[in-house]
Protein backbone atom coordinates (compact mmCIF):
# COMPACT_ATOMS: atom_id res chain seq x y z
CA UNK A 1 0.00 0.00 0.00
CA UNK A 2 1.11 3.71 -0.91
CA UNK A 3 1.46 6.02 2.33
CA UNK A 4 -1.85 7.68 1.02
CA UNK A 5 -3.85 4.76 1.80
CA UNK A 6 -2.83 4.14 5.38
CA UNK A 7 -4.76 4.82 8.04
CA UNK A 8 -3.05 5.38 11.87
CA UNK A 9 -4.46 6.05 15.50
CA UNK A 10 -1.64 7.43 18.02
CA UNK A 11 -2.87 7.60 21.70
CA UNK A 12 -1.45 10.18 23.45
CA UNK A 13 -1.07 12.94 20.36
CA UNK A 14 -1.61 16.32 21.65
CA UNK A 15 2.00 16.99 23.26
CA UNK A 16 5.67 16.11 23.55
CA UNK A 17 7.03 12.67 21.38
CA UNK A 18 3.24 11.52 21.12
CA UNK A 19 2.49 15.25 19.02
CA UNK A 20 5.85 14.90 16.83
CA UNK A 21 4.86 11.14 16.37
CA UNK A 22 1.68 12.73 14.88
CA UNK A 23 3.11 15.36 12.82
CA UNK A 24 5.75 12.73 11.51
CA UNK A 25 2.89 10.36 10.29
CA UNK A 26 0.94 12.81 9.19
CA UNK A 27 4.05 14.14 6.79
CA UNK A 28 4.37 10.93 5.61
CA UNK A 29 0.87 10.94 3.88
CA UNK A 30 -1.01 8.50 6.77
CA UNK A 31 -4.78 9.76 8.08
CA UNK A 32 -3.98 10.39 11.60
CA UNK A 33 -6.66 9.93 14.10
CA UNK A 34 -4.93 10.95 17.80
CA UNK A 35 -6.26 11.03 21.32
CA UNK A 36 -5.90 13.57 24.15
CA UNK A 37 -7.17 14.18 27.34
CA UNK A 38 -6.82 17.13 28.62
CA UNK A 39 -5.59 19.80 26.85
CA UNK A 40 -7.94 20.14 24.10
CA UNK A 41 -6.38 23.84 23.17
CA UNK A 42 -3.29 21.72 22.22
CA UNK A 43 -4.88 19.26 20.38
CA UNK A 44 -7.33 21.32 18.15
CA UNK A 45 -4.15 23.87 17.38
CA UNK A 46 -2.44 20.21 16.27
CA UNK A 47 -5.42 19.24 13.88
CA UNK A 48 -5.76 23.22 12.41
CA UNK A 49 -1.80 22.92 11.38
CA UNK A 50 -1.53 20.21 10.09
CA UNK A 51 -4.58 20.12 7.64
CA UNK A 52 -3.72 23.66 6.89
CA UNK A 53 -0.74 21.97 5.47
CA UNK A 54 -2.93 19.40 3.80
CA UNK A 55 -2.83 16.70 5.69
CA UNK A 56 -5.49 14.25 6.84
CA UNK A 57 -5.50 14.74 10.76
CA UNK A 58 -8.54 14.77 13.95
CA UNK A 59 -8.58 14.07 17.19
CA UNK A 60 -10.63 12.51 19.57
CA UNK A 61 -10.90 13.16 23.48
CA UNK A 62 -10.58 9.79 24.88
CA UNK A 63 -9.17 8.75 28.77
CA UNK A 64 -6.71 6.27 28.52
CA UNK A 65 -7.51 4.68 31.71
CA UNK A 66 -10.94 3.48 29.92
CA UNK A 67 -10.34 1.11 28.36
CA UNK A 68 -13.72 0.62 26.53
CA UNK A 69 -13.55 4.35 25.71
CA UNK A 70 -9.95 3.47 24.16
CA UNK A 71 -11.55 0.56 22.19
CA UNK A 72 -14.74 2.43 20.74
CA UNK A 73 -11.86 5.39 18.91
CA UNK A 74 -10.21 2.31 17.63
CA UNK A 75 -13.72 0.96 16.08
CA UNK A 76 -14.76 4.42 15.09
CA UNK A 77 -10.98 5.19 13.32
CA UNK A 78 -11.66 1.18 11.70
CA UNK A 79 -15.48 2.12 10.41
CA UNK A 80 -14.82 5.15 9.04
CA UNK A 81 -11.62 4.75 7.03
CA UNK A 82 -12.13 1.22 6.40
CA UNK A 83 -9.36 -0.62 7.87
CA UNK A 84 -6.07 0.13 10.15
CA UNK A 85 -2.25 0.18 9.25
CA UNK A 86 -0.42 1.55 12.32
CA UNK A 87 -1.57 1.79 15.80
CA UNK A 88 0.88 3.86 18.45
CA UNK A 89 0.66 3.25 21.98
CA UNK A 90 1.85 6.29 23.50
CA UNK A 91 -0.20 7.73 26.49
CA UNK A 92 1.18 8.33 29.71
CA UNK A 93 1.30 10.15 32.68
CA UNK A 94 3.93 9.80 35.47
CA UNK A 95 3.38 10.79 39.32
CA UNK A 96 6.60 10.09 40.79
CA UNK A 97 7.58 9.36 44.34
CA UNK A 98 8.99 6.76 46.52
CA UNK A 99 7.30 3.88 47.40
CA UNK A 100 7.26 3.99 50.68
CA UNK A 101 5.12 7.67 50.29
CA UNK A 102 3.00 7.11 47.84
CA UNK A 103 -0.67 7.24 47.47
CA UNK A 104 -2.77 4.54 46.12
CA UNK A 105 -4.48 6.90 43.47
CA UNK A 106 -0.27 7.46 42.27
CA UNK A 107 -0.09 4.12 41.56
CA UNK A 108 -2.76 3.42 39.95
CA UNK A 109 -3.25 6.59 37.65
CA UNK A 110 0.00 5.52 36.04
CA UNK A 111 -0.72 2.21 35.89
CA UNK A 112 -4.25 2.65 34.59
CA UNK A 113 -3.24 5.55 31.86
CA UNK A 114 -0.60 3.07 30.41
CA UNK A 115 -2.55 -0.29 30.68
CA UNK A 116 -6.16 -0.17 30.19
CA UNK A 117 -5.62 2.59 27.38
CA UNK A 118 -2.71 -0.24 25.76
CA UNK A 119 -5.47 -3.23 26.40
CA UNK A 120 -8.78 -1.52 25.09
CA UNK A 121 -6.95 0.17 21.98
CA UNK A 122 -4.55 -2.69 20.68
CA UNK A 123 -8.03 -5.49 21.40
CA UNK A 124 -9.85 -3.99 18.17
CA UNK A 125 -6.41 -2.91 16.42
CA UNK A 126 -5.07 -6.35 16.37
CA UNK A 127 -8.52 -8.21 15.36
CA UNK A 128 -8.83 -6.08 12.09
CA UNK A 129 -5.15 -6.02 11.20
CA UNK A 130 -5.90 -10.35 11.64
CA UNK A 131 -8.80 -9.84 8.99
CA UNK A 132 -6.48 -7.67 7.31
CA UNK A 133 -3.15 -10.31 7.06
CA UNK A 134 -1.29 -6.71 8.03
CA UNK A 135 -0.32 -3.88 10.12
CA UNK A 136 2.41 -2.97 12.51
CA UNK A 137 1.91 -1.57 16.51
CA UNK A 138 4.21 0.19 18.14
CA UNK A 139 4.49 0.61 21.82
CA UNK A 140 6.49 3.04 23.64
CA UNK A 141 7.51 1.97 26.88
CA UNK A 142 10.62 3.89 28.54
CA UNK A 143 14.23 2.52 29.56
CA UNK A 144 12.55 2.80 33.24
CA UNK A 145 11.22 -0.05 32.22
CA UNK A 146 14.46 -1.50 31.32
CA UNK A 147 16.65 -0.80 34.26
CA UNK A 148 14.19 0.71 37.03
CA UNK A 149 14.50 4.50 38.42
CA UNK A 150 14.19 5.36 41.80
CA UNK A 151 11.13 6.89 43.06
CA UNK A 152 9.33 5.54 39.78
CA UNK A 153 8.24 2.22 40.65
CA UNK A 154 4.45 2.85 39.20
CA UNK A 155 6.12 4.24 36.07
CA UNK A 156 8.76 1.48 35.70
CA UNK A 157 6.34 -1.28 36.88
CA UNK A 158 4.00 -0.34 33.95
CA UNK A 159 6.72 0.03 31.45
CA UNK A 160 8.34 -3.01 32.31
CA UNK A 161 4.48 -4.60 31.49
CA UNK A 162 4.14 -2.99 27.95
CA UNK A 163 7.90 -4.97 27.78
CA UNK A 164 6.10 -8.04 28.15
CA UNK A 165 3.06 -7.12 26.82
CA UNK A 166 4.61 -6.52 23.23
CA UNK A 167 6.85 -9.48 23.24
CA UNK A 168 3.63 -11.62 24.01
CA UNK A 169 1.47 -10.06 21.43
CA UNK A 170 4.02 -9.99 18.99
CA UNK A 171 4.25 -13.97 18.92
CA UNK A 172 0.56 -14.12 18.96
CA UNK A 173 -0.21 -12.29 15.61
CA UNK A 174 3.54 -13.31 13.93
CA UNK A 175 1.82 -15.83 11.99
CA UNK A 176 -0.50 -13.48 10.06
CA UNK A 177 1.80 -10.76 8.67
CA UNK A 178 1.21 -8.22 11.88
CA UNK A 179 4.40 -6.83 13.90
CA UNK A 180 4.61 -5.42 17.05
CA UNK A 181 7.85 -3.41 18.73
CA UNK A 182 8.46 -0.68 20.98
CA UNK A 183 10.27 1.89 21.53
CA UNK A 184 12.02 2.83 24.82
CA UNK A 185 13.35 6.43 24.78
CA UNK A 186 15.81 7.67 27.84
CA UNK A 187 15.63 11.47 28.57
CA UNK A 188 13.61 13.29 25.78
CA UNK A 189 13.06 16.56 27.06
CA UNK A 190 9.43 17.16 26.99
CA UNK A 191 7.43 18.20 29.80
CA UNK A 192 7.42 14.93 31.53
CA UNK A 193 11.03 16.78 32.68
CA UNK A 194 9.18 20.05 33.08
CA UNK A 195 9.40 19.29 36.98
CA UNK A 196 13.22 19.13 37.24
CA UNK A 197 15.57 22.31 38.36
CA UNK A 198 18.40 23.13 36.36
CA UNK A 199 20.62 21.63 38.48
CA UNK A 200 18.61 18.51 38.15
CA UNK A 201 18.46 19.00 34.11
CA UNK A 202 22.30 19.08 34.39
CA UNK A 203 22.93 16.10 36.70
CA UNK A 204 20.78 13.79 34.04
CA UNK A 205 22.17 15.28 31.03
CA UNK A 206 25.85 14.44 33.10
CA UNK A 207 24.60 10.67 32.97
CA UNK A 208 24.03 10.34 29.25
CA UNK A 209 27.13 9.77 26.86
CA UNK A 210 25.88 12.01 24.39
CA UNK A 211 25.89 14.56 27.12
CA UNK A 212 21.87 15.66 26.24
CA UNK A 213 18.72 15.38 26.08
CA UNK A 214 16.89 13.80 23.03
CA UNK A 215 14.28 15.44 20.97
CA UNK A 216 10.52 14.55 20.62
CA UNK A 217 11.37 14.13 17.20
CA UNK A 218 14.33 11.59 17.29
CA UNK A 219 11.86 9.44 19.25
CA UNK A 220 9.00 10.04 16.88
CA UNK A 221 11.47 9.29 13.65
CA UNK A 222 12.13 5.56 15.48
CA UNK A 223 8.42 5.15 15.81
CA UNK A 224 7.77 6.29 12.42
CA UNK A 225 10.55 4.04 10.97
CA UNK A 226 8.78 0.50 12.90
CA UNK A 227 5.70 1.89 11.16
CA UNK A 228 6.14 2.21 7.85
CA UNK A 229 9.46 1.14 7.18
CA UNK A 230 11.28 -1.80 9.06
CA UNK A 231 11.79 -4.92 7.57
CA UNK A 232 8.55 -7.30 8.71
CA UNK A 233 10.87 -9.93 9.95
CA UNK A 234 11.17 -7.57 12.72
CA UNK A 235 8.62 -7.86 15.58
CA UNK A 236 8.81 -8.36 19.68
CA UNK A 237 11.69 -6.09 19.78
CA UNK A 238 12.45 -2.88 21.62
CA UNK A 239 14.29 -0.46 20.56
CA UNK A 240 16.16 1.37 22.85
CA UNK A 241 16.75 5.51 22.27
CA UNK A 242 18.72 6.85 25.42
CA UNK A 243 21.92 8.32 24.09
CA UNK A 244 24.14 5.21 25.42
CA UNK A 245 22.43 6.15 28.98
CA UNK A 246 22.19 2.52 29.75
CA UNK A 247 24.18 0.93 27.04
Amino acid sequence: MNAQARVAVVTGGSRGIGRAIVERLAAAGLTVRFTYVSREDAALALVERLRAQGHRVDAARVDARDASASGAMVDAAIEEHGGLDLLVNNAAVTSDRLLALMEPAQWLAVLDTSLNGLFGATKPAVRQMMRQRRGRIVNLTSVSGLVGMAGQTNYSAAKAAIIGFTRSLAKEVAGVGVAVNAVAPGFVDTDMLAGFTEEQRQAAAARVPMRRFGTADEIAQVVAWLGLEAPAYLTGQVLVVDGGLIG
